[in-house]
């Protein structure tokens, strides 16, 4: 049994969690059919008192966790509405919720939203993505402790600018056009880039830090970072392949 009180990982729904090892800066993904609640109590209210920091970065950990189910290989159109529509609910109810925090509505649409993002039927008959961004941030957090929600916002974006290629531009065209109704009408290259843009100025928008420098980490560990990502993640096998001195630039770019 579980009470939730914070709308972010979807716990409340799925059979996985994080363990984290301090002393070896471990932070390890663990997933078993044992770990679904029998049952679970979401209300609404519960989450009126959490702070807009955590509001914003439950909203950030959500929608990461739709966008490593949407980039990948092959997908469905059922799927992809889904997953559009959720996270078009999430950048709507998150700013909702700031606004003003006991708008029960808005807070209950969120933590739905929040339920079914990290369960697995979103990508239900799609391909894998190998979770980069879960990937990389786990090192953020087990290095620096900071919060994982903000960690997730900062790398995607420039996770996003670094993978555009020919192999992924046509997924991020769909993504710009049904989540930030970006006009098709353009190059495809342009809306991709205007779709990452639209990306990062909505974290920027519910004033997440968007630098790894605005949360304590600095150039010193970069490669030592990279390195243990590489070794641990399996990210050469990700959608978009990631090589230790892939995942070292893309931290360098979020510095």
């Amino acid at each position: 049994m579980d009470i939730i009180t914070l709308a972010a990982t979807g716990s409340e729904y799925d059979c996985g969690g994080v363990i984290s090892r301090t002393e070896t800066n471990d932070k390890i993904g663990y997933m078993d059919s044992l770990l679904y609640p029998e049952v679970s109590f979401l209300d609404p209210a519960y989450t009126f008192t959490v702070s807009k920091k955590q509001t914003a970065a439950g909203c950030a950990d959500a929608m990461n966790h739709i966008m490593e189910q949407y980039f990948c290989e092959d997908s469905t159109h059922l799927n992809d509405g889904f997953m559009e529509s959720a996270l078009k609910s999430l950048m709507i109810n998150a700013k909702k919720c700031l606004e003003n925090p006991e708008d029960y509505t808005a807070r209950a649409e969120m933590m739905l939203t929040c339920t079914y993002g990290c369960n697995g039927i979103y990508s239900l008959g799609n391909s894998q993505s190998g979770w980069p961004c879960h990937g990389m941030e786990h090192a953020l957090s087990a290095y620096y402790d900071i919060t994982h929600g903000e960690g997730l916002a900062i790398i995607t974006p420039r996770w996003m600018k670094h993978i555009l290629s020919e192999k992924t531009v046509d997924r991020f065209v769909k993504y710009g056009v049904n989540v930030f109704g970006i006009n098709p009408d353009q190059d495809k290259y342009e809306i991709a880039n205007q779709a990452i843009d639209a990306t990062y100025k909505f974290f920027e928008s519910i004033n997440i830090p968007m630098h790894l420098q605005e949360v304590g980490i600095d150039e010193s560990r970069i490669d030592e970072m990279a390195k243990h990502v590489a070794d641990n993640e399996g990210l050469e096998n990700a959608w978009a392949p990631l090589l230790q001195k892939d995942i070292a630039d893309i931290f360098r770019a979020s510095l």
